[in-house]
């Protein structure tokens, strides 16, 4: 491995839609060699679509050129690389424009971009030569699901990166790259490492999931909301990668928000399932990583543990599921229940039925207390979602249904909306095709090309044994408890992984922790959760980050651009099961932890 000093990987975006300013807080708040921006979600992909659909030359992150007219020039001077996965759909079209852009500042940069990840046009091709393509979370095949996919994106590694960084990229434009993939490409050009140097790769991937979600690592969403002192707008998140894939998590000097093992610790079970965390390099095992503070604002993370990655590579399928509308009436007041079955009974006698459409979905949302001190405190919510392959159905037929209700209907009827037309959804469909079916292609501005073959993985998992947690003397405890919130104890980070959600659970000492994962077991987690009562749960320790993590399988549906929850992306469920109420050692709640 090289001698070279850690390289400086910047993060500024961690969505389509993020800050703006980032790029350019970034490049003139300190030194960096890399800044990186993360554009990409499952849902992204769909949005990338329906943009591509109206004009053949979208399907890229539109904001990373408004971004780089901020930035290219200052790039240019400093030596500054740029990796991205702005370019979603159309990795050539944003490469073109960035071109054009770059002659309009005066500025000649060697643009790069790679592709081989589109594998819309190869659905065919794959299930003829025998892969189902079978749905991850529900294992039918793709063959006997009986719809066309409008999108499908294999997940891509990072030697592609790494390739065109070695060839003088100014910029390389990604398509469907892993997140991480940002990160452990230009760590792997800058250490020049080799592929079979799985400890180092995992160290780097750690990283580049830590900094994917921007100031998520530096105290965005973050639980224990009294250690941010400075709520400015959080600095966004530098990954200083060594050649052993150690790193160091910090952000620029005089910027917001914090950087401390918690913060680290928060986005590390971000949208996580096992600890062992698989990607086209390699296999991260989650629960080998330590985590230290190594200064204001710096923490370390070391002893990451990898392994070879499996010998298949993950596919995001998107495919319109049909048309979908919801109208919310707000009750008020007394007989809530009472009111909210009669109008359910009045509006689908109104439309004809329920079977009249393909799904539906009635919610009512309790907000209203007694004797409430305001008018607002006493309502509460009933949320009817409908949903169909025949737009005219769920579009204004059913939404102006809603409003013969008005005068016909329970005392005090409004809704939160006027009737609102119908709109398209689609379905994520997560899957795996073999790594060897893959290869990526990097492609200069003179049109060379150059085939990147995936790295061959293993059909069976390498086993790393995890990190046990810290040694710690056990208080003993007298058998007093006191009812209390979980977060009195612990933190929680919650997200979405297709269908899926997860919730990561982690306490702030080894005391406390040890508590935590005797007491909340699957069952418990079920008397927090009811609405996970039917589904399955899985659960996982990572006694190494004193942290416990669950994914509750098919809680959003099938995915969240058809989810019809209130929060489809389940970012606020880790902090309602830190409100949950259990009986708590009051030695612990008498000290601070």
């Amino acid at each position: 491995m090289s001698q070279k000093r850690a390289i400086r990987i910047a993060n500024c975006s961690g969505f389509y839609g993020d800050r703006i300013e980032a790029a350019k807080e970034m490049v003139e708040g300190g030194p960096i060699d890399v800044l990186t921006g993360d554009y990409l979600a499952e849902l992204t992909m769909l949005i990338l679509w329906k943009a591509k659909q109206k004009d053949p030359a979208a399907g890229y992150a539109k904001t990373f050129l408004k971004q780089m007219e901020h930035v290219l020039g200052t790039c240019l001077d400093r030596g500054i690389r740029i990796v991205t996965n702005a370019g979603g759909l159309n990795p050539a079209g944003l490469a073109e424009d960035l071109t054009g852009l770059a002659e309009k500042l005066g500025l000649a940069p060697k643009v790069v971009y790679l592709d081989g990840d589109d594998l819309v046009g190869r659905i065919d091709e794959l299930t003829s030569a025998g892969f189902d393509l079978a749905n991850l979370d529900t294992g039918e095949s793709l063959a006997s699901a009986g719809f066309k996919p409008v999108t499908a994106n294999a997940y891509l590694g990072g030697w592609g990166i790494a390739e065109a960084l070695g060839a003088d990229a100014d910029i390389v434009v990604c398509p469907r790259v892993t997140d991480a993939s940002l990160v452990v490409g230009p760590a792997a050009w800058w250490h020049d490492w080799k592929r079979n140097d799985y400890d180092a790769i995992a160290g780097a991937i750690v990283a580049g999931h830590v900094i994917e979600c921007g100031p998520q690592a530096t105290g965005g969403n973050y639980s224990w909301i009294d250690e941010i002192t400075d709520r400015r707008y959080p600095g966004f998140p530098i990954a200083e990668v060594e050649a052993d894939g150690g790193s160091v998590i910090t952000k620029h000097d005089d910027t917001g928000g914090l950087v401390s093992t918690g913060t680290v610790t928060a986005q590390l079970l971000y949208e996580i399932a096992q600890p062992a965390y698989a990607n086209p390099d390699a296999v991260a095992h989650f629960d080998t990583v330590h985590l230290s503070q190594e200064g204001e604002h710096r923490v370390r993370i070391s002893g990451t543990r990898g392994s070879p990655p499996p010998d298949t590579a993950k596919v995001a399928i998107n495919y319109i599921g049909g048309y979908r509308n919801t109208m919310t009436l707000v009750l008020t007041g007394l007989d809530i229940d009472k009111k909210a079955a009669w109008a359910e009974q009045e509006l689908f006698e109104v439309l004809g039925g329920k079977d009249r459409f393909a799904e539906v979905d009635v919610q009512l949302v309790r907000f209203d207390k007694p004797d409430s001190p305001s008018n607002v405190l006493a309502t509460a919510h009933l949320r009817i979602t409908v949903k169909d392959p025949d737009p005219r159905k769920v579009g204004r037929a059913f939404s102006n249904a809603t409003m013969e209700l008005a005068l016909g209907g329970y005392a005090g009827f409004h809704t939160t909306t006027p009737p609102s037309a119908e709109s398209e959804y689609g379905v994520y469909w997560p899957t795996l095709v073999p790594v060897s079916s893959l290869e990526q292609r990097v492609v200069a501005s003179d049109g060379t090309v150059t085939t990147i073959a995936a790295t061959p993985g293993e059909s069976t998992p390498t086993t790393i044994s995890p990190t046990p947690a810290p040694e710690v003397k056990i208080p003993s405890l007298s058998g007093k408890t006191r009812s209390a919130p979980l977060g009195s104890l612990c933190a929680a980070r919650s997200g979405d992984k297709g269908g899926n959600a997860n919730v990561g659970l982690w306490a702030r000492d080894a005391a406390a922790y040890s508590w935590l994962r005797d007491t909340v077991t699957v069952d418990r987690l079920r008397d927090l959760l009811p609405e996970a009562t039917d589904l399955d749960i899985k659960r996982y320790e990572l006694p190494n980050v004193l942290a416990l993590n669950f994914v509750i399988v098919g809680l959003l549906g099938a995915g969240v651009a058809s989810s019809s929850r209130p929060d489809p992306q389940a970012k606020g469920l880790g902090e309602f099961v830190r409100s949950r109420f259990l009986d708590i050692p009051v030695e612990f709640l008498d000290q601070e932890h």
